[in-house]
């Protein structure tokens, strides 16, 4: 899942500099995992920032002139 979201931040990077669109950096991958699966995980946040990110990015390159909302 992590490799998935790294692909989908770069090739949505790739869309946007090729269009000449500016993009808000993506989330930064968690550090503070303990691994024991709590309730609430740090991935877990990550993973739904990086959702959010994700369809920012999709609806900044999607717009004229191409800036986040």
């Amino acid at each position: 899942m992590l490799q998935a979201t790294r692909q989908r931040f770069a090739a949505l990077q790739a869309q946007a500099a090729h269009a000449g669109v500016a993009l808000r950096p993506p989330p930064p991958e968690p550090t503070t995992c303990c691994g024991r699966g709590c309730n609430g995980c740090v991935w877990e946040g990550f993973y739904a920032a990086a959702q959010w990110w994700c369809e920012d990015a999709q609806g900044a390159l999607a717009q004229p002139g191409g800036s986040p909302s």
